[in-house]
């Protein structure tokens, strides 16, 4: 707990002038961001009398080490600013609005020639309308199915369309009329286009005209006794108004307006939101936050419209924004939202009449939000809570494991070694902090190692050894070791941090980033590791640790066969009872560095299974790689091609058409292909390509895999 006057700053250094500031803990993250209309006044409240602040205000200046600030010309940039650096720090003490689940919109990608009607979630793209968000996506489907037989536009993915326009037959949808069928030309992509904007025209609140149009084509059909074309007309209208059912009219006038409601208590609040386009509720959406501070009502209001709106422009900002409470000072905030507009939009409380109304609605709709989160956080706050000290407990430790970092090691019978490192804190998993590495050779050595064997052991040692040699490099850097003292190194004073071990792979270390308030790689250690194994496994971490001189970190390890609990040094394991919390989220996390490090595994194995013979000619790079094949159809044909034919390849001199042709002479060629029925050698058949492949990202975003070859990979 850090003393708030030991880097208070004086009051002469603070200018009398809007800014934003930012406090820091011990190792440079950003903790808090904050906006002032004058930081001299600002930053004074924070440094008064413990006593006198508010108990969540007393942790952020305590667990802060600094603070620094940066002067803006007005308070609109302060806003900006503030909200971009919220953004690109994510500070633990700010009020952080976070969506219980990815709210799911009815999209229409107008950006593609044969525009698509799709369900879509995540970030907004351009060139695509978006109508909602809604609260379920079967909602949307719904929706979808009866405008479909109005305005029969594509829904198909890009591969079934691709596959319908090469066999000349639509998909089912074409068949029964819920689709036009450009794929196999029955209507030109110009017409196709028009179906999709009277789709979004229709979404978006203009539906007399497709109404009153129906309504007089059915007429006149039955007029000339059609009366099939009259039947059908009929039943598109009712589908249309059955649609249009589903959002009722709220507020005259066809309003375009957004409400925001908050309901809170002294630890939490949560803020509803609901969408009306054309006066008909279009979208509802919800976010709970903890009070990390003590904020009033019309701070959260202003920090729900910055969550909101900080990066939606044109139309996605309405008219009129209905609030609560307004923010202080309310100039700023409009104008702010004026400019993500484009046009004036007015920031105000209702008073009397339907907005009114539908305020207190929404108002009900966040209270009985905030009531159902805590009803399901106090259970998930107490089963964690209870974890955690059922592991301190079982291993004997000073405290609960509030970061836990655990290790699992995977190949394919010695192959493709890799190794993955996942992090919970608090019981979460924290996705951003994962890390993959490349198994190099015994750690420490300068001679690497490939594939000698299923050295489990030997990985785990090396992996821990790289990940805790970053850690003591970034204290080195930082100045955490006191002057003169050396930095312990494979258990020898003076010793070199080697910084080619990188856990990133694709490529070296580089440069550590600088005081920049962004999360380092392996900058903050954990107070329990947890690695894949049993004895063996844990006795190679500890020493690795040992070898380091850290003996402030808890070591276990968990094996498969019986989940027991393996300590370093320990003769027999500790058993936690199989309905233990504690053996459950060691478990949980056990099991997803095994499916990280798995699916890492079999993605290098698949980019080395695609690998082609020009992978192996130097200077020769993917986009000319592409168009030497684009340009002969295959390597075979490129194989028997003369140096000059090579050179009429655009991109391709002499020189590189030489080492071409000297590589693939010395690559051997692929096996004949065989047909599997005749046993005949099919001598005409021409190497396929190589696949692209993609670099690796240093943290991938992936799914569950299920482990279903435990017998072969590990």
């Amino acid at each position: 707990m850090a003393d708030p006057s030991s880097y208070r700053p004086k009051p002469g250094d603070v200018p009398d002038s809007p800014g934003v500031y930012r406090f820091r803990d011990e190792y440079r993250r950003v903790i808090y961001v904050g906006k002032a209309k004058s930081l001299r006044q600002r930053l004074a409240n924070y440094f008064q009398d413990l006593a006198n602040l508010h108990p969540r205000t007393r942790s952020m200046v305590t667990t802060a080490a600094s603070v620094e600030w940066t002067v803006v010309s007005t308070e609109v940039e302060a806003l900006q600013l503030e909200y971009s650096w919220i953004k690109e720090f994510d500070p633990r003490f700010n009020v952080k609005y976070r969506d219980d689940k990815s709210y799911p919109y009815l999209a229409v990608t107008m950006n593609e020639e044969f525009p698509r009607v799709q369900v879509m979630r995540g970030h907004k793209k351009k060139g695509v309308r978006y109508f909602g968000p809604y609260g379920h996506a079967w909602a949307i489907r719904d929706t979808v199915d009866l405008l479909l037989r109005v305005f029969p536009v594509r829904t198909c993915s890009a591969g079934v369309f691709k596959n319908a326009a090469r066999t000349g037959r639509p998909c089912l949808l074409g068949y029964i009329g819920k689709c036009s069928a450009p794929c196999v030309g029955r209507v030109s992509a110009e017409e196709h286009r028009e179906l999709a904007e009277d789709f979004c025209d229709f979404m978006a609140g203009r539906t007399g005209t497709y109404l009153r149009r129906l309504e007089k084509q059915m007429t006149e059909a039955a007029e000339e006794m059609e009366y099939e074309r009259a039947a059908r007309l009929r039943d598109d209208i009712e589908a249309l108004r059955k649609a249009m059912e589903k959002n009722a009219v709220v507020l005259a006038d066809a309003t375009d307006a957004d409400l925001i409601a908050v309901a809170e208590d002294e630890l939490e609040a949560a803020v509803q939101i609901f969408h009306v386009r054309g006066g008909r509720v279009r979208g509802q959406r919800g976010w709970v936050t903890d009070k990390v501070e003590d904020v009033t009502t019309a701070a959260l209001v202003e920090h729900a419209l910055q969550q909101l709106y900080g990066e939606e422009s044109g139309d996605a900002v309405p008219k009129e924004v209905l609030v609560p409470a307004l923010p202080d000072p309310v100039e700023p905030v409009q104008e702010w939202l004026a400019e993500r507009r484009g046009s004036n939009v007015s920031l105000r409380i209702p008073q009397r009449g339907d907005k009114k109304a539908l305020m207190e609605t929404v108002q009900r709709n966040a209270q009985q939000g905030l009531v159902l989160h805590k009803t399901k956080r106090a259970s998930d706050l107490t089963t964690r809570s209870r974890a955690l000290e059922e592991i301190a407990e079982a291993l004997d430790l000073d405290s609960a494991p509030l970061r836990i970092e655990c290790y699992d090691i995977s190949h394919l019978q010695g192959d493709d070694v890799v190794a993955s490192m996942v992090v919970f804190e608090d019981g979460l998993q924290r996705k951003s902090e994962y890390r993959r590495f490349q198994i190099k050779g015994r750690a420490g050595d300068t001679q690497l190692w490939h594939g000698e064997g299923q050295d489990d052991v030997r990985s785990m040692h090396e992996v821990i050894t790289r990940r805790f040699r970053r850690y003591l490099a970034e204290k080195e850097r930082t100045g955490e070791w006191a002057d003169g003292e050396d930095v312990p190194v494979n258990g020898s004073p003076g010793g070199s941090l080697d910084g080619s071990l990188d856990g990133a792979p694709g490529g070296p270390v580089g440069a550590l980033t600088e005081d920049d308030g962004r999360p380092k790689r392996f900058a903050y250690p954990p107070q329990l590791v947890v690695v894949d194994g049993g004895q063996p496994q844990v006795a190679a971490a500890q020493r690795a640790l040992d070898e380091l001189g850290i003996d402030d970190i808890a070591v276990c390890g968990l094996a498969k066969r019986l989940e027991e609990v393996w300590l370093p040094g320990d003769d027999d394991p500790v058993v936690l009872p199989r309905s233990s919390e504690g053996l459950y989220l060691l478990q949980r996390v056990r099991d997803e560095a095994h499916r990280f490090a798995i699916t890492y595994q079999r993605t290098r194995r698949a980019k080395r299974f695609r690998a082609g013979p020009l992978d192996d000619v130097p200077g020769l790079g993917e986009t000319r790689k592409q168009a030497l094949i684009k340009h002969f159809g295959s390597v075979k044909r490129l194989r028997s091609a003369t140096i000059d034919q090579i050179c009429g390849v655009p991109g391709i001199g002499r020189k590189t058409a030489e080492t071409i042709a000297a590589a693939l002479a010395q690559a051997a060629p692929a096996a004949p292909a065989v047909n599997t029925a005749t046993g005949e050698i099919m001598e005409d058949v021409e190497e396929a390509p190589p696949a692209t492949t993609v670099d690796d990202a240093e943290t991938p975003v992936s799914t569950g895999v299920p482990d279903d070859r435990r017998g072969q990979e590990t």
